[in-house]
C-alpha cells in the first residue's frame, strides 16, 4: 500500500473519530489485529485478533464513557506500510472524569486495514480516570 493511501484511510478514519464516529475505525481492524498497549496498568497488554480488540478492549473502554469516544488526530505519518498517528482524546468517563488522553499508535497496514497498532499513551492518566480492565 502506498503512503499516500495509508494516510488518506487514516485521514478519513481519524476525521470520523473527532466527530464522535468510531464506525472507520472498527471497519479498518484487520480480522487478525494485533493491538498492543503499552505500559504497566491493568490496559497495558496485547489483545490479539478484532473480536478480542472489540470485545476485551473498546467495549470495557466505550461503557466508561460518557457518550461517544472521540479522538483527534493532529499529525499522521507514513513510510510503506506503516503510519504513526499523534492524537487527543476529548472524552469524560460516566463518573465526570476528563479523559483527554494524549497518545500515539505505530499502525501497520496490511491490504487497506490495520494490521498491528502498538499504542503509547499517558498511563497515569488511565490508571487515575478509568476503572480498571479486568482480566
Amino acid at each position: 500500500m502506498q503512503a499516500t493511501t495509508i494516510k488518506e484511510v487514516l485521514q478519513h478514519i481519524f476525521d470520523e473519530t473527532a466527530g464522535g464516529n468510531g464506525r472507520p475505525f472498527v471497519d479498518a481492524l484487520h480480522d487478525d489485529v494485533v493491538w498492543r498497549i503499552i505500559g504497566t496498568t491493568s490496559w497495558s497488554r496485547t489483545f490479539v485478533g478484532k473480536a478480542s480488540v472489540l470485545k476485551d478492549l473498546l467495549a470495557p473502554l466505550r461503557a466508561q464513557f460518557d457518550g461517544a469516544n472521540t479522538i483527534v488526530a493532529h499529525r499522521i505519518l507514513c513510510d510503506a506500510d506503516y503510519a504513526v498517528v499523534e492524537a487527543r482524546g476529548r472524552n469524560t468517563t460516566t463518573a465526570g472524569k476528563r479523559y483527554e488522553n494524549e497518545c500515539c499508535w505505530v499502525i501497520e497496514m496490511k491490504d487497506g486495514k490495520m494490521k498491528s497498532i502498538v499504542e503509547y499513551a499517558d498511563t497515569a492518566l488511565m490508571e487515575s480516570a478509568l476503572s480498571p480492565l479486568q482480566a
